[in-house]
């Protein structure tokens, strides 16, 4: 029975990152048709309109004050950090992206050593070193001797800035995890991300075109779910424990890039995604969950 305990919120985050990975294919498809601004605050609109009546139904009530705050800050850097990722998205596979985003766990394992108190332990920071190996090897592959183009050059630097806030968002999950339920989490992000872009959003998002909407409600409809399974494992296990997790989300990009967008598999890739597993299983092994939150 330990073990199952022991195990749960990690199974439940890599399940959440399956759908975020699923999500990015919808969010390409959707980005290359409208724009990464323009299908990030459409895309907000059909999340918050889903996850309201949920967080209604639940009675949680309105947040304290503090939690109002946390719930705004990770919503203005998930808005930044969203948009940059599906702009560099646009101009690169799939894998190349999600490998270059790689560099947030590692930055967040130290992140939350800082702001939230937390001990490293050996086998976070092997396992994590072991799946940034792992992705050293994919990218090494894709990117030597490849010349790319202006407008990939600023796709990379794009979803490099958004790695570095992605690491604060991991920081941001776990506090906010520990006091929010998951349904109020998915709700508040995806309503004040909408009202955030909503700023711009009278000259960069235009109507989508109607065939678009299937992959923007697809894309909302994954987002707000992997935002409650996150939420929910974070709000048990540490961030040390689960930021290592974040690996296997090169697995579900680099299928979803093959199978939707025909971007290929290598063997340098399927190698670097058993170190990344490798990597997963070491930082999972002798950690403790903590208690059930109120």
């Amino acid at each position: 029975m330990a073990r199952h305990t022991h195990f749960l919120p990690i199974v439940v985050a890599i399940a959440g990152l399956c759908l975020f990975g699923v999500m990015d294919g919808a969010m390409k498809a959707a980005a290359i048709a409208e724009g990464a601004y323009a299908a990030m605050f459409w895309r907000g609109l059909v999340g918050a309109a889903l996850m309201l009546p949920l967080w209604l139904w639940r009675g949680q009530g309105w947040p304290s004050r503090a939690v109002l705050r946390l719930h705004l800050t990770r919503s203005a850097v998930a808005a930044v950090m969203a948009v940059l990722f599906f702009y560099g998205l646009v101009r690169t596979p799939m894998a190349d992206a999600m490998a270059l985003s790689f560099i947030a766990p590692l930055i967040a394992l130290y992140l939350a050593a800082a702001t939230l108190g937390e001990t490293i332990g050996r086998r976070a920071i092997v396992g994590s070193t072991l799946g940034l190996v792992g992705v050293v090897v994919i990218a090494a592959g894709k990117l030597a001797g490849h010349a790319y183009e202006p407008e990939a050059v600023k796709g990379l630097f794009a979803i490099l800035g958004s790695a570095v806030l992605y690491a604060w968002n991991l920081v941001l999950q776990r506090r906010q995890a520990q006091l929010a339920r998951p349904e109020e989490i998915a709700f508040f992000q995806t309503a004040i991300v909408f009202c955030i872009l909503g700023l711009g959003a009278p000259w960069l998002a235009p109507l989508p075109h109607p065939g678009t909407w299937i992959e923007l409600v697809a894309a909302a409809v994954l987002s707000t779910g992997s935002l409650m399974l996150l939420g929910w494992a974070y709000a048990r296990a540490e961030a040390q424990v689960l930021v290592p997790m974040e690996y296997t989300a090169f697995i579900w990009a680099a299928l979803v890039g093959w199978v939707a967008f025909h971007e290929p598999l290598t063997l340098r890739t399927m190698a670097g995604v058993v170190l990344i597993v490798a990597g997963c299983l070491i930082a999972a092994r002798g950690t403790h969950p903590l208690p059930e939150p109120g």
